[in-house]
This record gives C-alpha cells, structure tokens and sequence, in this order.
C-alpha cells in the first residue's frame, strides 16, 4: 500500500467531475512555479514526452521544470478538461509567459494523462506551440499564483 505522499486524490476511474477536480489541482501546483511541488503528482518512474524532450522520473521532472520557469517569466496557466476515460484524461491549455528580453508568448497545448491506481501521474504526453502576443494582448492578469475562482477560464476567454 503506497503511503499518503505517494497517493494524490482523486483517484481513477474518474467521474467528469473528479476528472475536473484533477485538471484544477494540476493547473494549481503548475502555477506555484515550484518544480518539486509539482513533481509529487507524478509517479517516480512517471515517463513524460514534453515538445521534443522525453523524461523519466521525478528527478528529471525537477530539473526540467526548474530549466522551464528559468526560461519562461512571469508564467501563468489555465488546464481544461478535454476529456476523460477509466484512468486517463486528456487536457487542453494555454500559458503565457515571457523571456528575458521582455518579449510576450502564449503557448497552446494539449496533454494526455495516464494516471496509476494511487492517482499519480505515469505518463504525460504533451504538445506544445508558443505564439507571439504584444504585452497588451495578455488575458492572464491576476497576481503570480493560483489563479482566482472567479478568472475566467479557456472557453469563457475564447482560446
């Protein structure tokens, strides 16, 4: 039986609302910039496909996601659920973020997940493309963080 750090509700099978529930806390960790924070919902041996990058372990998890928000400042995201079977769940998102230059991009993406009996996640494939945007064209306004209850989400900000 895994102990309470290797477990991460909700669990599989999921329901459209613990489907949600799932992609929420996920947007949620990623926003908190926080590599190891976000490296305990995936399993240790979690294999991730990122762009053209491929990834094994929580280890190499961290320090990608340590490389990720080195690159990419003042980063913020929205997750919404695409849809879901059994112990998977297909994501779609958007970011924006912007480098060292002060140049502004909003990437688009869509995620697969594959999560164990424990609701970790083992596999994660995502695909990823990066858009320029003027500072001006920024929909994602609220204070680094979670982003507020009341924000509103992919579908209500047309993306």
């Amino acid at each position: 039986m895994a102990s309470d750090l290797n477990k991460r509700a909700p669990f599989p099978p999921f329901t459209q609302e613990t489907a949600i529930q799932k992609v929420r806390l996920a947007e949620d960790a990623w926003n908190t910039r926080d590599p190891k924070t976000v490296s305990l919902a995936y399993s240790a041996d979690s294999q991730w496909r990122n762009r053209s990058e491929f990834l094994t372990g929580r280890d190499a998890i961290v320090q990608f996601l340590t490389r990720k928000w080195s690159q990419e400042l003042d980063y913020r995201l929205i997750k919404e659920l695409w849809a879901y079977h059994d112990n998977r769940i297909a994501v779609r998102f958007a970011y924006e973020w912007h480098d060292r230059s002060g140049n502004w991009f909003r990437s688009y993406g869509n995620e697969n997940w594959e999560l164990d009996d424990n609701g970790l996640m083992r596999r994660r494939l995502a695909s990823i493309n990066d858009v320029p945007i003027s500072e001006e064209d920024r929909k994602y306004l609220w204070p680094i963080g979670y982003r507020p209850d009341d924000h509103p989400g992919l579908s209500e900000l047309g993306l």
